[in-house]
């Protein structure tokens, strides 16, 4: 299977097709600043070549230049749930360990991360009780 593209972002790549609709919402909402003003740094990978995509088969595919701590990945739960929770999936601390984040809220973990200002495991640690971020 073919790599994904090398970024200085951090990627966000689509692994299921099943709700067009709400991918164009995921993708409006990933380009529009929060209610703090604030986005996520990230590169949109929306190709079915990755469709249905395991955290672990998608660290697989990442080029060695790929520097940014996490991958993001949208999958079925993301496209159903009103919130768009993505799947972000550490690349330094703890390789293939996921939390969902609201699309709302991914601005904070990516920026942090790559700003290297926080840990993964703060992000962790700060889930509710469904094991979402919604933010601190």
């Amino acid at each position: 299977m073919r790599q994904f593209p090398c970024t200085l972002e951090a990627l966000v790549v689509r692994i299921d097709f099943s709700a067009d609709g709400a991918w164009d919402a995921l993708r409006a909402a990933l380009f529009s600043p929060g209610k703090d003003g604030f986005l996520a740094n990230v590169a949109l990978v929306d190709d079915r070549l990755y469709e249905g995509l395991t955290p672990d088969q998608a660290l697989d595919l990442i080029p060695a230049q790929y520097q940014h701590p996490l991958l993001v990945l949208a999958d079925f739960i993301t496209l159903v749930s009103t919130e768009l929770p993505l799947l972000v999936v550490d690349r330094r601390g703890e390789p293939g360990r996921c939390v969902p984040v609201v699309t709302a809220e991914l601005w904070s973990i990516e920026n942090n991360l790559s700003g290297a200002n926080m840990d993964f495991e703060e992000f962790v640690g700060a889930v509710d009780d469904d094991g979402v971020f919604r933010g601190f």
